[in-house]
C-alpha cells in the first residue's frame, strides 16, 4: 500500500465524520492512537475541515462584526495549528528517511512532502463538497452540469497528486532526493516578530 492510499481514505472518513453533525464546534473523534501517522492524518484533516466551514461562515454579509472576528482569530488559531502539524508529518517523513544514502546527483524538491499532502487534505474537501453540488437538487440543471466538470478536474488532479507525492517518497526512499525539513518561522504570530505586537 502506497502512503497516498492510506491517506486518501483517511481524509474521506473524516470529512463524513464531520458532516455527521456538520457543526464546527463538534468534538474530534480521532480513532487512531497517538503518535502514529494515521492519528496525525485524521486531525490533519480535522483541522481543515472544521476550518473550511468557517470560512463558509464568515462569509455570510449578515454576520455580526463581533462574532465574525472572534471567527477570523479561531482561523488564525486554526492556520498555526495546520502548519505546526504540517512540520509534524514532515519530522515523520525525514525519521523516515533520514538514514538513506543520498546519492551524488541526489535533488531536493520544490516544497517538502508534508505540504503536498497538506494541498491532498484540502483536494478531499473539495471533491467533497463539488460532489454536493452536482447533487444539489434545488440548483439548476445547468449549475450541477458545470460542477460535474468541475468534479471531474478535481478527481484527475487527486489521481496526479497522490502519484506525484508517492513518486516523491519512492525517490527519497532510493536516494534520488534529499529528505530536508524547513520551519515555516512564520512572524505576524510571534510576539516577537510582529512589530504591531512588540511596539505596544
Amino acid at each position: 500500500m502506497t502512503f497516498t492510499e492510506k491517506a486518501n481514505p483517511i481524509f474521506r472518513t473524516v470529512i463524513n465524520d464531520y458532516h455527521k453533525t456538520d457543526n464546527v464546534d463538534a468534538p474530534i473523534q480521532n480513532p487512531y492512537e497517538q503518535g502514529t501517522i494515521e492519528h496525525d492524518l485524521y486531525l490533519k484533516n480535522w483541522i481543515d475541515t472544521v476550518q473550511w466551514h468557517l470560512e463558509d461562515i464568515i462569509r455570510d454579509p449578515q454576520i455580526d462584526p463581533i462574532e465574525a472576528l472572534a471567527i477570523k482569530r479561531r482561523i488564525d488559531r486554526s492556520n498555526q495549528e495546520r502548519t505546526d502539524l504540517v512540520e509534524q508529518i514532515d519530522s515523520y517523513f525525514y525519521t523516515l528517511y533520514h538514514n538513506v544514502q543520498a546519492k551524488a546527483d541526489a535533488t531536493i524538491n520544490t516544497e517538502s512532502p508534508a505540504w503536498a499532502v497538506d494541498r491532498l487534505s484540502i483536494l478531499a474537501l473539495k471533491i467533497y463538497h463539488m460532489q454536493e453540488q452536482v447533487e444539489r437538487q434545488d440548483a439548476t440543471p445547468e449549475h450541477r452540469a458545470n460542477c460535474q466538470k468541475k468534479l471531474e478536474v478535481l478527481l484527475e488532479q487527486r489521481t496526479d497528486l497522490s502519484t506525484a507525492i508517492d513518486q516523491l517518497l519512492a525517490d527519497f526512499e532510493a536516494g534520488n532526493k534529499w529528505m530536508k525539513v524547513y520551519k515555516q518561522m512564520k512572524m505576524y504570530n510571534d510576539p516577537d516578530t510582529n512589530p504591531v505586537l512588540y511596539k505596544k
